[in-house]
């Protein structure tokens, strides 16, 4: 690096990488001002060199010619999936090259080798863009917050998802009509199961744990449940309720965790009921919303555009100018924390409420017949709701504060009675109702 100058190389020059190459081209100037020193790229890496670019840049097919070449500075991941982005970060960071990477794929499998490699050569690991796109939390809970001890969080972190229950929600849509016409604008992929079935949440919750609770936690220590079970009959149920369904990132402290030295956490993702007066009721379409809970700020959301290519540029930029003052001044950023090492619980440990609703014969003695399932499993019964007469009707039962394990037991015993036809959905309840 001269006195004035960081060389930046991108990997990767698709959605994402195309608007960082402009953004960094056409606000150079106030870039630079920020950063203390002009930005500058050097290489963009490409898998193919025919493709037409407007972008005023060499372009390269050759990893190695930016990997091992000592002038670069910075390197921005933007290729996503695992390898060989992992390689080449691993590769970057060796070299003693900062980097700044928006793959939260990558992170929620391998962040812990990737935070200590940048450790041990004593440069810059940013992701920033791998949570929520543009919305600053990431720098929050590692910055901002690091003085409080975060109890919980909660988030909608997922657009398409949210797209999908929004259209249900408001048009009465079934899941297949609003999942298709999410396809149709662009917000859900030809092959929506990473998103529909959670899995691109629950990469980011466990991103959004790590650093709320200095724990590492993988992609692996998330309970995983999607949204293509629910139906247009559970959002009919919901509203009437005045709750909504939405899906929820969750990590938070035990509830009965007294000691700092033996708490635990819990992380999951689920489709999640929550009062329509609540602040993530009102995200809608496939904006993003991540709601935090402090021991000494309270509660605090953070909102905005969760993916898409200026709003995750926008992100990525922010860590770059970070990074590149840090370079400028002969320093580094915070180091990732992982000094609490709280155990992580499985879903069974965790506690929530429940909302269940039974196919029952419309007889005498049903709703005898189906406490009792409750009162053997402890599981307490807040309110029960009937719906429809003749040969069949719908119990709606909403529970108090129950463990997963319990619950889970009493479904299973449920499912089991001559009077019950079928359970037709179990959707966890947070929050004040």
């Amino acid at each position: 690096m001269s006195a004035n100058n960081l060389q930046i190389a991108v990997l990767g020059a698709g959605n994402v990488g195309a608007e960082v190459i402009r953004l960094l081209q056409q606000n150079h100037s106030d870039l630079a001002a920020r950063a203390g020193g002009n930005l500058v790229i050097s290489k963009v890496l490409v898998r193919d060199l025919k493709i037409k670019r407007s972008a005023k840049v060499e372009f390269t097919n050759d990893a190695n010619s930016i990997l091992n070449d000592p002038k670069i500075d910075l390197v921005i991941e933007l290729m996503g999936g695992i390898e060989p982005a992992r390689t080449y970060i691993k590769q970057a960071l060796s070299s003693g090259k900062s980097v700044v990477t928006a793959n939260k794929a990558l992170l929620a499998k391998h962040g812990a080798e990737l935070f200590a490699l940048a450790d041990e050569k004593n440069v810059d690991l940013y992701y920033e863009a791998a949570v929520a796109g543009a919305i600053p939390i990431l720098r929050p809970l590692r910055e901002s917050l690091v003085g409080d001890h975060v109890t919980k969080i909660m988030g909608i972190v997922n657009g398409t998802t949210n797209y999908i229950l929004t259209k249900m929600s408001e048009t009465g849509e079934d899941f297949q009509s609003a999942l298709h016409r999410a396809q149709e604008l662009g917000f859900a992929e030809a092959d929506p199961s990473a998103d529909i079935d959670g899995k691109d949440a629950a990469a980011k919750a466990a991103i959004l744990a790590g650093l709320a609770f200095h724990t590492r936690v993988t992609d692996e220590d998330v309970y995983c449940e999607g949204i293509a079970k629910i139906s247009d009959v559970d959002i009919k149920v919901a509203n009437a309720l005045g709750l909504t369904i939405k899906l929820l990132a969750i990590a938070q402290v035990n509830a009965n965790s007294k000691n700092l030295n033996h708490k635990s956490i819990c992380v999951r993702v689920h489709p999640t009921l929550i009062s329509q007066k609540h602040p993530l009721a009102s995200v809608r379409e496939a904006y993003n919303a991540v709601f935090v809970e402090a021991e000494s700020a309270g509660q605090m959301m953070f909102y905005g555009k969760g993916a898409g290519g200026q709003p995750t540029a926008s992100a990525v930029l922010g860590d770059v100018v970070a990074v590149a003052r840090h370079r400028f001044s002969g320093g580094i950023g915070p180091k990732e924390s992982d000094y609490a090492d709280f155990k992580i619980e499985p879903i069974s440990e965790s506690q929530t409420r429940y909302l269940i609703r039974l196919n029952v014969a419309d007889k005498p003695g049903v709703l005898a017949a189906v406490a009792q399932e409750f009162n053997k499993h402890q599981v307490s019964i807040q309110t029960v709701r009937q719906y429809g007469a003749g040969t069949n009707a719908e119990l709606t039962i909403m529970t108090h504060l129950a463990k997963e394990s319990d619950l889970s037991a009493t479904v299973k015993d449920l499912a089991k009675l001559s009077v019950v036809d079928d359970v037709a959905s179990v959707i966890r309840v947070e929050g004040e109702i």
